[in-house]
């Protein structure tokens, strides 16, 4: 049995990974999916460690799997306790000492959303495309906004830990398009990233293949 750390993106909500929960259990291993308050102006990417830690308890050696704007702490729950792999989901993968906020001009995500046929953003299409129509209603209808003081704060390693990594990229992301999630892996981390089904949110869109994804988990060809 492993222990999967599930983190949250933008938001910070463990219902993300709802339908991504009950496929690890199925599969004899422990999800634990972590709540942000990530609205709290108050908290900022130390509090969300601190919190992540604290839903990890005494568990060992887990898988921490971190989300788009989760790529932010999953390094950092790394850098605290051991753990067994780091597999990051359709991530904004951070360079030392950049905020959030300015991930998107150093990244040139604009650029490649534009190289893609993506101008400006629509959350039907860009977000919610390949949702169950049900939780395409419930999101729609918005969610925790995420702080500024998380997207002001510089990532604080100065280098990655040195855990094994692995980058899961939507082939439908509309968010952050495939060829753009290959460069920044490859610029950022020297990987390549597996390609698996679903846009931006696949755990909720694509549960049984993200859990497929975690459990074969490697590609790190540097």
């Amino acid at each position: 049995m492993t222990t999967f750390l599930l983190l949250p993106g933008a938001g910070g909500e463990a219902r993300y990974w709802h339908r991504v929960v009950p496929e690890l259990a199925a599969r004899g291993h422990e999800p634990v999916a972590v709540d942000l308050p990530a609205d709290d102006e108050t908290l900022g990417w130390a509090e969300y460690t601190d919190l992540a830690l604290a839903a990890l308890g005494d568990r060992p050696d887990p898988v921490v799997v971190a989300q788009s704007m989760g790529a932010y702490l999953g390094p950092l729950v790394c850098a605290a306790v051991p753990v067994r792999r780091l597999v990051l989901v359709n991530p904004m993968i951070p360079a030392p000492g950049e905020s959030a906020g300015h991930w998107w001009e150093a990244t040139r995500q604009a650029e490649a959303r534009a190289e893609a046929g993506y101008d400006g953003f629509d959350l039907e299409r860009d977000f919610l495309h390949d949702l169950p129509a049900d939780l395409r209603t419930e999101l729609a209808q918005g969610g925790r906004n995420q702080s500024e003081r998380s997207f002001a704060e510089p990532f604080s390693l100065t280098a990655w830990p040195d855990v094994p990594t692995t980058v899961l990229a939507g082939a439908g992301d509309r968010l952050f398009p495939l060829p753009f999630q290959r460069r920044v892996a490859r610029e950022r981390l020297g990987l390549d990233v597996r390609v698996m089904p679903g846009g931006h949110l696949n755990a909720l869109s694509r549960p049984v293949e993200l859990t497929e994804a975690l459990l074969e988990a490697p590609v790190e060809v540097g």
